[in-house]
């Protein structure tokens, strides 16, 4: 039997409470957890505070996660969960269709949804208490809203984005349970209810354990 190549991913120190279970390596360790694949953590400085020279020659912009598989050294939640999928057809599809289906999902969410949502975050963050904050969350939240109509519009009464999870959902799912108003999910009944699906699953759980379990002992 081939000995499994040991997996590290990287995870923050420390995080504000308010991103706590919410930072990107969350996503990792619920794949690894969906899959059944150890892997250990090398904890790196918290968000908001310089980076060293080791970090940014592995993570250019000084993000989290790395993931480091042997000689693979990868960055960017997208890439890393395309690769751990290749794993196992669990998370991705064998068959064509439903593969091509479910990494079609992969990028809706990271650049159909996701965008809005940070944006109207990160407005929320570098704006609080000035003048501008409403106006420029007003101007932001529309778009937000437009696509989360849609998306509920794609689900419909299905449990998954296709005929079973995937990736696509995994990704999709940690997207909405992450935005910052969660009225305009709540707002939804079909979206709310796939967001806690996805946080019932069993390897969700662990790895929100896992993760949650770094600030704990911070």
């Amino acid at each position: 039997m081939t000995r499994q190549t040991e997996i590290e991913i990287t995870a923050y120190d420390w995080v504000p409470e308010m991103a706590q279970g919410k930072v990107k390596d969350m996503r990792v360790r619920w794949a690894l957890n969906e899959i059944g694949l150890p892997y250990r953590v090398r904890l790196v400085v918290g968000a908001g505070n310089d980076k060293s020279a080791e970090h940014l020659a592995e993570q250019p912009f000084g993000q989290v996660p790395i993931y480091i598989e042997g000689d693979i050294s990868l960055f960017e939640t997208g890439a890393i969960l395309l690769h751990i999928g290749d794993k196992d057809e669990r998370l991705l599809p064998r068959d064509e269709i439903g593969r091509a289906r479910a990494i079609g999902w992969m990028f809706a969410a990271l650049n159909s949804v996701e965008p809005y949502a940070q944006v109207l975050s990160i407005v929320g963050r570098t704006a609080s208490g000035k003048d501008w904050q409403e106006e420029a969350e007003d101007a932001v939240r529309p778009l937000l809203i437009k696509r989360l109509a849609q998306l509920s519009s794609a689900l419909g009464e299905r449990h998954w984005l296709e005929d079973r999870f995937t990736l696509g959902d995994l990704l999709m799912m940690d997207v909405l349970r992450t935005i910052t108003e969660p009225d305009l999910v709540s707002v939804h009944p079909n979206l709310a209810a796939y967001v806690a699906r996805g946080e019932a699953r069993p390897a969700f759980q662990r790895a929100l354990a896992a993760h949650m379990e770094v600030f704990a002992d911070a």
